[in-house]
């Protein structure tokens, strides 16, 4: 099945309504290793080997992601999947905090060293925390268009005010702001009523929706087996133990659904993210094993109904 492709907001560029996220490439140590285990990069080839054949073209990573651990162990993994310049799409992030906007061209070296062969084809600010303004950020990314270092330029986890500043700033560099990247999933859908999808759509920007699944809560791995809960890393273990119960009857409707689908209830969670929305949201869910790639790309090649969408938005209409 050919899967259609979105344009990254107002940009040329087309990508997967589903990408992945490889933050969990820099697990195992650091700040991750309370997060993520470590995977050995023969997994990481074989994640990104099987995201590639379920049809999913573009991945996103960060500098913040063990300091260029995750942007290299993604690039080596794209080569030993025998892709060259052009085949995927990278997205990755300049890290904002401690810094100014005249750190972006500074560090840019560092995110290509490790991503090489590969061009980033999106640039994005991480947070909205450093000592510049919106304004002089994208100055500094306008700068590395024009210099053919990045293809497009992203915010992250901005908020609806941010986000029009960042865009207004772009435009008088002949740009558009192609996305905002923040937390959206059927348990946080407070995009939808603090204005951040209302200016996205307004905008022409896209959405990239992270922790679509909820760190893997709406999998349903964990209401089929709460051991699997004492298994998990404490930093999700001690978020997930007072959301168990609260999800118990979404979980049960996802299951009903998946049925009617021959899907599982991630894809019908994941699916149910891309559309709701129209083509503005596209999700980035994480992997860890292959299996959980292949599982997420799976989620572009059906169609839920109407009835069955309304369903779960009556269901989650408590978590906007």
């Amino acid at each position: 099945m050919e899967i259609s492709k979105r344009k990254l907001g107002r940009t040329e560029i087309e990508i997967t309504p589903i990408g992945l996220g490889v933050m969990q490439f820099a697990g195992g140590k650091g700040v991750f290793r309370a997060m993520f285990p470590e995977i050995s990069q023969p997994s990481m080839n074989e994640i990104v080997k099987q995201a590639l054949e379920g049809g999913i073209n573009w991945f996103d990573t960060a500098e913040l992601y063990g300091s260029g651990r995750s942007e290299q162990g993604l690039a080596t993994a794209l080569k030993a999947a025998g892709h060259t310049n052009g085949d995927a799409l990278i997205a990755t992030k300049w890290s904002p905090f401690m810094r100014t906007a005249r750190n972006i061209p500074r560090t840019i070296g560092k995110r290509q060293q490790f991503l090489e062969p590969f061009n980033i084809d999106l640039y994005q600010v991480h947070q909205p925390f450093s000592f510049s303004s919106p304004e002089a950020e994208m100055d500094a990314m306008a700068d590395l268009v024009e210099a053919g270092k990045i293809r497009s330029v992203g915010v992250s986890n901005f908020n609806a005010e941010q986000m029009r500043r960042a865009n207004t700033a772009l435009e008088k560099r002949g740009l558009p702001l192609a996305s905002n990247q923040v937390q959206y999933s059927l348990l946080e859908r407070s995009i939808e009523t603090n204005g951040v999808l209302d200016t996205a759509k307004e905008l022409g920007i896209t959405i990239i929706a992270w922790s679509p699944l909820a760190s893997g809560l709406l999998t349903g791995k964990f209401h089929k087996d709460p051991a699997v809960l004492g298994n998990t890393p404490i930093g999700r273990r001690m978020r997930f133990k007072r959301k168990l119960v609260q999800a118990a009857p979404l979980i049960a409707a996802l299951e009903e659904i998946a049925e009617n689908h021959q899907a599982t209830v991630a894809q019908v969670a994941l699916n149910w993210l891309i559309n709701y929305a129209g083509e503005t949201v596209v999700a980035i869910p994480g992997a860890s094993k292959a299996n959980q790639a292949a599982d997420s790309a799976e989620a572009m090649k059906f169609s839920l109904k109407e009835e069955e969408i309304q369903r779960i938005d009556a269901l989650t209409r408590q978590y906007r």
